[in-house]
C-alpha cells in the first residue's frame, strides 16, 4: 500500500510503499475511500519544512530551549545530531478520513467487516489505516454522499468548540474565521438554532452557510454592527476558527461581545489577552482541545477504554457520532465546500495547490479519493534496491520501527559498517515507511514470521514494546537465530525462566541492551579497580526527567514501569564494573502524590566482593542537572562520571579529566555483538544479565 509523508527536512511530499498495519485488539482496519486535506494545518507543516535551519528555529522557540538544554548536559556534537535525526524522520500526514472496514480485532463490538465508518486522528492520507474503535463511527445508512463523512475530524473539532463555549439554541454566536472549519462550525450553529454573524479579513461567504451577517474583520465599526444586530448587547458567544501569527482574532473578540460572555479559540492564532476588557466584561476564554474528551489519552486512543456517557457527554468518538447524525438528518450539508477532489496517486498536486497555488485557485475543502482493493494488498514490500548479503557482514532482521530503534539502533548500525539490513517487520505500516525511508532493507513485511524463516539472516533485532520482548526472543531462538533485544529481557518471571530454557537449547547467541557496560569512561574505570582484592563503593544517580503517567512505558502491562524499564541499565553498569555477583537487591519507593508512578527510587545493593551500591533513580530534578552521574570509592581514589560525557579521576596525588563526545557505550556493544558472532568470542555477559533479571523481579515481587 501507499501512504503518504512530509519531509520536515525539506516539506516536500512524498508517497512511500510500504506494508499494511495489522489488526490489534480494539481496532479496525479500514480501507480509505475518502480522506481531507486540512489546507490551515497541513499548509502549515508543508510551509514549516520548506523554512530554513534558523526560520524553524525562529517559530519553535520551545523547541530551541529543549536543544540548549540539552547541550549544557550531553554536548554540542551529541545534540545536534540527534536534533538533525529528527528532521530525517517523515511525518505522516492526515487526520480524518471515511472508508471499509476490512478487519476488526478482539474488544471492537457494533462493527463489522464491510461497514463504512468515519475515523478521526489515526486516519491519516493512506490506502490502509488502523483505527482505534473509540475513533470512529459507523455511516448511517440515510447518507448517500459519502464524500462529506470524510471530514468528520473537522466536525469534531467544531461540535467540542460549541461544547466548550456552552451555546444555548437561540444564542448570538460570531465565528471569526470563514476558512473550511469557519464554514462547517457556522452550518452546525444554524442547525442547532443560532444567529451566526461571520468574521473574515475578505468576503468568503458561500450560499449554504447561512449567516445572519457578515462583517470584515478589520472593519473599525465592527463592534457596533454587531451591536445592531443583537439589540444593543453583543454577541453571547464568540469561536474563532481562524490561522493566523496575529492578535487580531483575540482583539475582535473581546470588542464584540456582551457582558460575561465566553471565547472559545479552536483556532490557531496569537492569544494575548487584554486584561482590561476581560475584567470589565467578566468574560470567560476557553480553548478546545481538538475532536473532544478523550484526545491524547492513550487509554481511549489506543486501548478502547471509554469515558462513562454519564460523565462525558460527547467524547471524540461522539462529537463524530452526532456530525453523522446532522448529515443523516439534512440538518447538515457541506458538499457546496468539497471544491476539489484529486486522486490519491497525484496527493503531490493537492499539496502543490495548497502551498504555491500557482494558479490562483479558491479552495475550501479538498479531498483525496482512493481506488485501492485491499483484498489485494501485499503484506511485504520487497525492494528493487538490495543490498548485498555476505562479505562477512552480519545480516539484520528486525522486529519494531520505533523512534528508538530510527534514532539509536539503525544509525549506529550502520555507520558501524558491519551490519547488512535485511529484513524489517513492523504491525504500523506508518513506522516501517518512517525507518525504510532513510535505511535501506531488501524488504519490508507486517509478518514477522517472514524474518525467522528467511535463512540470510543471522541476527534478530527486538525493538518493541517490553511486554512482547519474550515472545520475539523466544520464537527467534527457537528458529536458530542469533538474538538482540532492547532492554528488559522481559516483564514477568516465567518468561525469564522460558527465555533462559530457549537459549540454553539453541546453539545461537542472546544479548540484552544494556550498553553502558561498554562504554569507554566504564572501560576506564574498570581497568583501574581491583574489586577481587578491595571492596568499591557506587552511587550511580539518575536524573531521568518527568514521563506522563499515561505514556506506554509507566503501564505496567505495557512498560513493566521505569524500574524494570530503565533503572536495570544501571544496576548492570555497576554490577559489571565489581565483576562479581549481586547478593542482594533492595528498592525503596518515595511517597510522594504528585509522582505517583514509582520512579523515585533508591536501589541499594551488596555484591559478592563485599561492595555496596546506590542507584538514586529520580524524575523530580531539573532537565540542567547531568541525566547520569556515577561515583566509585575503593583504594584511595575517587571517580566521577557525568553524562558520558567527562571522567574525574582522583587520586592521592594528583586529579585528571578525560573529556570526550558523549558515549554510552552503544558503538563499543555493536562491535562486541559482531565479535562474538562473527569471530566466536565469548559472550560472558548474558549470563549475569539474566541472574540480574532475576534478582529485580524477585526483589519487586517481594
Amino acid at each position: 500500500m501507499k501512504q503518504l509523508f512530509l519531509s520536515v527536512k525539506d516539506g516536500s511530499v512524498n508517497l512511500i510503499e510500504t506494508p499494511p498495519p495489522t489488526v490489534k485488539d480494539n481496532t479496525v482496519v479500514i480501507e480509505s475511500m475518502y480522506s481531507v486535506i486540512s489546507a490551515g494545518t497541513e499548509r502549515m507543516l508543508a510551509s514549516f519544512g520548506n523554512k530554513n535551519l534558523v526560520q524553524k528555529a525562529l517559530e519553535r522557540p520551545d523547541q530551541v530551549k529543549k536543544v540548549t538544554e540539552k547541550m549544557s548536559t550531553d554536548g554540542v556534537l551529541t545534540t545536534l545530531e540527534a536534533a538533525f535525526g529528527k528532521l530525517k524522520d517523515p511525518m505522516p500526514m492526515g487526520y480524518s478520513a471515511v472508508g471499509k472496514v476490512v478487519e476488526v480485532g478482539r474488544g471492537v463490538t457494533g462493527i463489522c467487516v464491510g461497514d463504512i465508518v468515519a475515523a478521526v486522528g489515526q486516519a491519516y492520507h493512506s490506502e490502509i489505516n488502523r483505527v482505534g474503535k473509540n475513533m470512529i463511527a459507523k455511516v448511517p445508512d440515510e447518507i448517500t454522499d459519502i464524500r462529506q463523512c470524510a471530514f468528520a475530524a473537522l466536525g469534531g473539532i467544531a461540535l467540542e468548540g460549541i461544547h466548550q463555549a456552552e451555546i444555548m439554541p437561540g444564542e448570538s454566536v460570531a465565528v471569526i474565521g470563514l476558512g473550511l472549519l469557519g464554514h462547517i462550525t457556522a452550518r452546525i450553529l444554524y442547525a442547532y438554532g443560532c444567529d451566526v454573524i461571520g468574521f473574515d479579513v475578505a468576503d468568503k461567504t458561500l450560499e449554504g452557510t447561512r449567516l445572519k451577517a457578515f462583517i470584515r474583520s478589520d472593519d473599525d465599526n465592527a463592534a457596533d454592527k454587531v451591536k445592531n444586530l443583537t439589540y444593543g448587547r453583543g454577541v453571547d458567544k464568540v469561536i474563532i476558527t481562524a490561522s493566523t501569527d496575529s492578535n487580531g482574532p483575540i482583539d475582535l473578540a473581546e470588542a464584540i461581545t456582551r457582558d460575561r460572555a465566553v471565547i472559545t479559540m479552536i483556532g490557531v492564532t496569537r492569544m494575548e489577552l487584554d486584561r482590561r476588557s476581560f475584567y470589565q466584561k467578566e468574560l470567560s476564554f476557553r480553548i478546545a482541545r481538538s475532536y473532544g474528551a478523550g484526545r491524547y489519552d492513550s487509554s481511549y486512543e489506543e486501548d478502547g477504554v471509554d469515558y462513562p456517557i454519564g460523565y462525558v457527554r460527547f467524547t471524540e468518538g461522539r462529537n463524530v457520532e452526532e456530525y453523522l447524525r446532522l448529515l443523516a438528518t439534512d440538518r447538515l450539508d457541506i458538499s457546496d465546500i468539497i471544491t476539489h477532489e484529486f486522486s490519491f496517486d497525484n496527493a503531490t498536486n493537492a499539496y502543490e495547490m495548497i502551498t504555491k497555488n500557482q494558479n490562483k485557485e479558491n479552495y475550501i475543502g479538498v479531498l483525496l479519493k482512493y481506488d485501492f482493493d485491499a483484498t489485494k494488498y501485499e503484506s511485504t514490500i520487497i525492494r528493487s534496491k538490495k543490498v548485498k548479503i555476505g562479505n562477512g557482514k552480519i545480516n539484520v532482521g528486525m522486529i519494531g520501527a520505533g523512534s528508538f530503534a530510527r534514532s539509536v539502533i539503525l544509525p549506529t548500525m550502520k555507520d558501524n559498517g558491519k551490519y547488512n539490513f535485511v529484513g524489517l517487520a513492523t504491525t504500523g505500516g506508518t513506522s516501517a515507511a518512517q525507518a525504510s525511508a532513510t535505511y535501506s532493507f531488501n524488504y519490508i513485511t507486517s509478518d514477522y514470521k517472514k524474518l525467522l524463516d528467511d535463512k540470510s539472516i543471522d541476527l534478530i533485532v527486538v525493538s518493541t514494546q517490553h511486554n512482547s520482548h519474550a515472545k520475539f526472543i523466544i520464537e527467534a531462538l527457537e528458529a536458530g537465530k542469533n538474538v538482540y533485544c532492547e532492554k528488559p529481557l522481559c516483564l514477568m518471571r516465567h518468561e525469564l525462566d522460558e527465555i533462559e530454557q530457549a537459549y540454553h537449547k539453541s546453539q545461537k547467541e542472546l544479548f540484552c541492551g544494556l550498553n553502558r557496560r561498554h562504554a569507554p569512561l566504564i572501560q576506564e574505570i574498570r581497568k583501574e579497580l581491583k574489586t577481587d582484592k578491595i571492596p568499591a563503593v557506587y552511587v550511580y544517580t539518575v536524573n531521568a526527567g518527568f514521563v506522563p503517567a499515561d505514556h506506554w512505558t509507566q503501564n505496567v502491562k505495557k512498560g513493566g514501569g521505569r524500574i524494570i524499564g530503565e533503572a536495570v541499565h544501571f544496576i548492570d553498569t555497576i554490577q559489571s564494573l565489581d565483576g562479581s555477583k549481586i547478593d542482594g537487591i533492595n528498592i525503596e519507593y518515595a511517597d510522594n502524590s504528585a509522582y505517583p508512578m514509582n520512579d523515585n527510587a533508591i536501589i541499594t545493593l551488596k555484591f559478592q566482593s563485599g561492595a555496596v551500591g546506590n542507584v538514586i533513580y529520580t524524575s523530580m530534578g531539573s532537565k540542567r542537572y547531568p541525566k547520569e552521574t556515577l561515583c566509585v570509592f575503593s583504594s584511595g581514589g575517587v571517580y566521577e562520571l557525568r553524562n558520558y560525557t567527562s571522567l574525574i579521576k582522583y587520586t592521592s596525588n594528583k586529579k585528571s579529566t578525560i573529556k570526550l563526545k558523549q558515549d554510552k557505550g552503544i558503538k563499543m556493544e555493536y562491535e562486541y555483538i559482531y565479535d562474538v558472532i562473527n569471530n566466536h568470542r565469548n559472550n560472558n555477559s548474558i549470563i549475569s544479565i539474566i541472574s540480574l533479571h532475576k534478582r529485580i523481579f524477585e526483589t519487586i515481587k517481594n
